[in-house]
């Protein structure tokens, strides 16, 4: 006797997993579940390092919580890729509604730490409500953009500039400009795929090197780390001196696993700076595959994006990817002193619970928005996903 059902993952099933599985873009999801693993694996190096420093950790205390996150990470990724994208939408108003209002609150109940007070302690846990804003604010400005482009009397432009105002103002309260940046690059990336005249492009540049300007006289955190920066007796040059001499000890080969020693001198070296450990460990070959990756995903998902017929799809995906491949940049551009420290971990390696599960909130938003829908699924042979 014949089964009476086919198996849920053949392509002429229609159930809601069978279709989900064959419209996802599995190629996306297997790079960033890997990186997500290597990430587990450095840190290893990383932890024995970092824990000692409180007294209480154990070596492999940041190790466990890695592994931890990593999960939570992967889990939340898959979950938010089953989105709808009316549940795309639903989820990031949700998502922005409950950071901005933690945001607004840091000033009077936030932790302080690294000449900012960006964190909400939730017992053993720091929750930076900053990380979750990024993704659901982008895919809210290309919801905006997308409305006020059909002509109904939605002014989209102008409350996709609020939403993105008041992010900012909250973030330069912290005070947290590299977010700030990133959101702004990001941001204008968006308001340029949508269509804007090119001298709305040229005015928006100009207004962000003048605030970059005003945040130099008027915001000392910021001053102060462009002065570290340039100064290499400064602490920020010092950590960033460190990083640049752990990546030359590495070599091409690396030094072996464990065997790093100007690790221990680099504060910060399994959020930061984990690109330097894996520098000096595992030599420049491991670092230009784990940039091949990225770079892999990023190009590669920026040509789908673009040949994306739903404009608020297009817009949105190309959002997340451009501040995706952002934040990789600057992360590397720091470690290699080519930039100063803007707080910024590498997606998936560094260790971090709020940025790891953030950043599996916006790879499962491109991998929700990449999906194929139905209208595109040929209905007369359903083998074609």
């Amino acid at each position: 006797m014949t089964q009476a059902y086919a198996h849920p993952f053949t392509r002429t099933d229609r159930s809601p997993t069978a279709i989900w599985w064959w419209t996802l873009d599995r190629v996306t999801l297997t790079l960033a579940l890997i990186l997500l693993v290597l990430g587990f694996f450095f840190s290893f190096s990383s932890s024995p390092v970092a824990a000692p420093h409180v007294s209480h950790y154990d070596t492999f205390y940041y190790t466990k919580r890695h592994f931890v996150f990593a999960l939570m990470t992967a889990v939340g990724m898959i979950m938010i890729s089953m989105l709808s994208l009316k549940g795309i939408k639903r989820v990031s108003v949700l998502i922005y509604g409950g950071a901005i209002s933690i945001m607004a609150l840091l000033p009077l109940i936030g932790h302080a730490a690294k000449g900012g007070r960006r964190w909400l302690e939730l017992g053993p846990i720091a929750v930076q409500p900053s990380e979750f804003l990024k993704p659901a604010l982008i895919v809210l400005i290309a919801w905006m953009f997308c409305e006020g482009q059909k002509g109904k009397g939605v002014p989209g432009v102008t409350v996709a500039f609020c939403l993105y105002a008041l992010a900012i103002v909250l973030l330069l309260i912290q005070p947290d400009v590299g977010q700030s940046i990133l959101i702004t690059i990001a941001f204008g990336a968006c308001f340029f795929i949508s269509g804007v005249p090119f001298r709305w492009i040229i005015g928006m540049l100009s207004a962000a090197g003048v605030g970059l300007v005003g945040l130099f006289f008027i915001q000392p955190h910021f001053r102060n780390r462009i002065m570290g920066f340039i100064s290499p007796d400064a602490d920020s040059g010092f950590q960033v001196a460190r990083a640049k001499a752990a990546i030359a000890n590495g070599g091409l080969f690396g030094r072996g696993l464990n065997e790093g020693t100007m690790k221990r001198y680099i504060p910060d070296l399994h959020t930061d700076f984990i690109y330097s450990v894996v520098a000096e460990e595992y030599g420049l070959w491991l670092i230009l595959i784990i940039i091949g990756i990225f770079t892999f995903i990023i190009v590669r998902g920026l040509l789908k994006a673009m040949a994306m017929q739903d404009p608020f799809r297009q817009i949105a995906t190309s959002g997340l990817y451009i501040m995706l491949g952002t934040q990789v940049l600057i992360n590397v551009s720091v470690n290699l002193g080519l930039i100063p420290p803007k707080g910024m971990t590498l997606p998936f390696i560094s260790y971090g619970g709020s940025s790891m599960l953030a950043l599996g909130v916006t790879l499962g938003f491109i991998l929700a928005l990449t999906r194929k829908r139905q209208e595109e699924i040929p209905q007369d042979d359903p083998t074609k996903w």
